[in-house]
């Protein structure tokens, strides 16, 4: 049976990237404080079935899958350094003895082998899906939020790093797409396309195709006058500069806070402060873009209901885990 996929978006349907975003962070958020594997499977789930009902046949909607095993991946390697290296909480059911490489006197406190408790593959497991939620959220918002759109929602102080940014985003989805369009060609025609031999035959048009997109972008952004700027008081720019990176500062040591458990008292006010600092320098900085908006996403009330509900479960999560640590 075929997979429905979501309709295309449009302006009458498409929901603002931004609220994506929100509603992963959120999400992202309360898979990092807790291990509980049931709260940790819900937020797993919820994220997949929100991708698997809303995402379209877009190149970066495929990029979920990916997401996927790479924390499934994390999930292994975490596992594995628990069993090699140990793990920091004592156990007293033992599953296997390994034999214990000896270390010198500097690296006490290390050890390579020794007993593997039940315990502490445990509590490796947990940690690993936590580690592996948060970047399954992330792989939802990638798999929801078109760059482009994303793009277009960007203040003007961000604009020319946005654009790096999405151009790297999309790099991966059309390289992918390029190899699968390329790998079909060949079998219709009867050619090999898997080995060593069909890579080296599928690579040269794939690079060919990078260059292409490459010289076509180039070409696009210089006749749209990327880069340009406008003459700005240089009060201004030290005035944009120190609330940007005083903002950045305290956002960073904000969500640092919220994602750990010791973290609660301080994070919220120095993220308040460091948004108001960051949005403040990229309201003054957007003054230097030469840059309009042609018919931008507009932020309704779809767009408030998915940020609200990823706020709202980052929020709760918090709560609880001060209420009961």
């Amino acid at each position: 049976m075929r997979r429905r996929l979501a309709p295309e978006a449009h302006r009458g349907n498409a929901l603002h990237p931004g609220a994506w975003w929100v509603w992963a962070i959120g999400l992202g958020t309360a898979a990092s404080r807790t291990t509980n594997p049931l709260l940790l499977g819900l937020l797993i789930g919820v994220a997949g079935y929100v991708v698997a009902a809303r995402r379209t046949s877009a190149p970066w909607a495929k990029s979920y899958g990916a997401f996927v095993k790479l924390g499934l991946a994390v999930i292994a390697i975490r596992l594995v350094f628990a069993i090699v290296l140990g793990s920091p909480i004592p156990g007293t059911h033992t599953v296997v003895t390994l034999p214990e490489v000896p270390l010198p006197e500097w690296a006490r406190g290390v050890r390579i082998g020794g007993r593997v408790t039940a315990e502490g593959l445990l509590f490796a497991l947990y940690d690993g899906i936590r580690l592996a939620g948060l970047l399954i959220c992330v792989g939802a918002a990638n798999a929801l939020a078109s760059p482009a759109r994303l793009l277009k929602s960007l203040p003007g102080a961000l604009y020319e790093v946005g654009v790096a940014v999405v151009v790297a985003m999309t790099f991966a989805p059309n390289l992918i797409v390029d190899v699968q369009r390329l790998r079909a060609a060949r079998r219709l025609r009867g050619r090999p396309d898997r080995g060593i031999r069909g890579l080296l035959q599928v690579g040269l048009p794939v690079l060919e195709g990078a260059l292409e997109r490459s010289v076509a972008l180039a070409a696009a952004m210089d006749a749209r006058g990327f880069g340009r700027t406008s003459p700005v008081p240089a009060r201004v720019r030290r005035a944009i500069s120190v609330l940007t990176l005083g903002g950045l500062m305290g956002v960073c040591v904000g969500t640092y806070g919220l994602l750990t458990a010791q973290g609660t008292s301080y994070g919220l006010p120095a993220l308040a402060a460091g948004l108001t600092c960051a949005l403040a320098g990229l309201r003054l900085g957007g003054r230097r873009a030469v840059r309009t908006r042609y018919r931008p996403d507009p932020w309704g009330p779809r767009a408030w209901l998915v940020a609200g509900s990823g706020v709202a479960v980052a929020a709760l999560t918090i709560w609880s885990a001060t209420r009961a640590p």
